[in-house]
């Protein structure tokens, strides 16, 4: 509607957690666009509560992913973004060089604050805060999986310590007993730099959104926006997400290795769908292309899964050979050139399971807008948006996210 506030104006570092972040304000009542890319002039960005931004800043250069990050706040605040957010992943993915560290301050210091909290906590898949550690179900961030992660491996759990080494700003911690106290309020106001807050279950983040109300910049993952939609007037927001449900074939494009994404595509492959691994020293040589992977989706007599997903020491071995950057860079391409392929074949309901690989897909789309949809699993919607004019469904999973039998299960909410 013509003059709608825009209360909140988020910023994520990618495709998959702007998703599940637009989902999380949506369900909290608010009218949520999500854009794909820095807002340019053209961008219409009118009619909502929350704008989320969706970048690919996750594991690029720090500057770079500060330069895009600054440059989505200067267009969301032009917009007149009454708060920002700053997403990233509930794992923290980042390293000793960034990108966490660096973005916050740049955002910071374009809103002449001095303050902000870091809480990448989401109790329902498990990840959670205590006296400043992460945990992802009952192991340190640490022990889990996420410590072989082959861009950013997470071998330390203490966040203050971790944020620590990426930013100039002082560190602190607001521990679990001050968030469920009454001094939670008062604790984030006497913040200098970034306060680690501690979060168990979603009480505690709603406590923690309430708190923040009066805060230009709040961080974390997108669990902490579940206390930011109350602190807003709201109007009633009635449009109920649909289902959208295009006619034509499935697809499944997995380009994580997580451990999650992993069991997913062995449940699918047991139950019958047709797999085609990607070997990214095959693709680097030219054995594997483009061509054979869509020749083989259109020969599949059932859902096609195309993944590069493999077992840590596997990855480990191709970074090796082809460096860590290269090897990714291989998969992404092969996907994004591969899905609008897809597309314009009638494959118009497809799920791409990992963050960078879902921003190449999109990219490779040209997808620069999606709608979200019916929720699959905790974070994870169906999305709505158009390809070559026709509607398309998209499911975009961040690698850690999902249930094991989600990509049996996920079509069930297209019927």
């Amino acid at each position: 509607m013509a003059g709608r506030p825009l209360f909140i104006g988020a910023i994520a570092d990618d495709l998959t957690g702007a998703t599940d972040l637009a989902l999380t304000l949506s369900r909290g009542g608010m009218a949520v666009k999500q854009v794909v890319g820095v807002p340019d002039a053209a961008t219409d960005l009118s009619g909502a509560d929350a704008v989320v931004v969706s970048l690919k800043s996750r594991t690029i250069p720090a500057e770079e992913a500060v330069t895009l990050s600054r440059a989505s706040a200067e267009a969301l605040l032009r917009a007149g973004a009454q708060q920002l957010f700053f997403k990233y992943c509930s794992t923290f993915d980042s390293t000793d060089q960034g990108n966490i560290g660096p973005v916050i301050e740049a955002l910071l210091d374009l809103l002449g604050e001095t303050r902000t909290l870091a809480c990448p906590a989401f109790p329902t898949n498990g990840r959670t805060v205590y006296k400043g550690h992460l945990f992802v179900g009952d192991q340190l961030l640490s022990d889990s999986p996420m410590k072989d992660h082959p861009l950013t491996p997470m071998r330390d759990a203490d966040l203050v310590r971790v944020l620590g080494r990426q930013t100039r700003l002082p560190v602190s911690r607001i521990d679990i007993g001050t968030v469920r106290g009454d001094r939670l309020r008062a604790a984030l106001e006497a913040t200098r730099g970034v306060a680690i807050v501690d979060a168990i279950t979603d009480d505690d983040l709603r406590a923690i959104g309430a708190a923040a109300r009066d805060f230009r910049l709040v961080t974390g993952g997108s669990g902490v926006a579940l206390g930011l939609p109350a602190n807003f007037p709201l109007a009633e927001n009635a449009a109920a997400a649909t289902a959208p449900s295009p006619e034509g074939r499935a697809a499944i494009l997995a380009g994580s290795c997580s451990a999650a994404t992993r069991r997913q595509i062995e449940g699918a492959l047991s139950a019958g769908f047709s797999g085609l691994q990607l070997d990214p020293m095959a693709i680097s040589d030219g054995r594997q292309t483009v061509a054979q992977a869509f020749e083989f989706a259109q020969a599949a007599n059932t859902i096609p899964v195309i993944y590069a997903s493999a077992a840590p020491d596997a990855v480990a071995e191709s970074q090796r050979l082809l460096g860590r950057d290269r090897a990714g860079a291989l998969v992404e391409d092969f996907l994004a050139r591969l899905a609008p392929q897809l597309a314009d074949a009638g494959f118009s309901r497809i799920i791409v399971a990992g963050g960078e690989s879902s921003g190449a897909v999109i990219a490779g789309l040209g997808v620069t807008a999606l709608d979200i949809g019916p929720e699959i699993d905790p974070g994870v919607p169906w999305m709505r948006a158009t390809f070559s004019g026709a509607p398309l469904a998209l499911a975009l999973k961040s690698g850690n996210f999902g249930s094991d039998d989600m990509f049996i299960t996920a079509w069930d909410k297209l019927a």
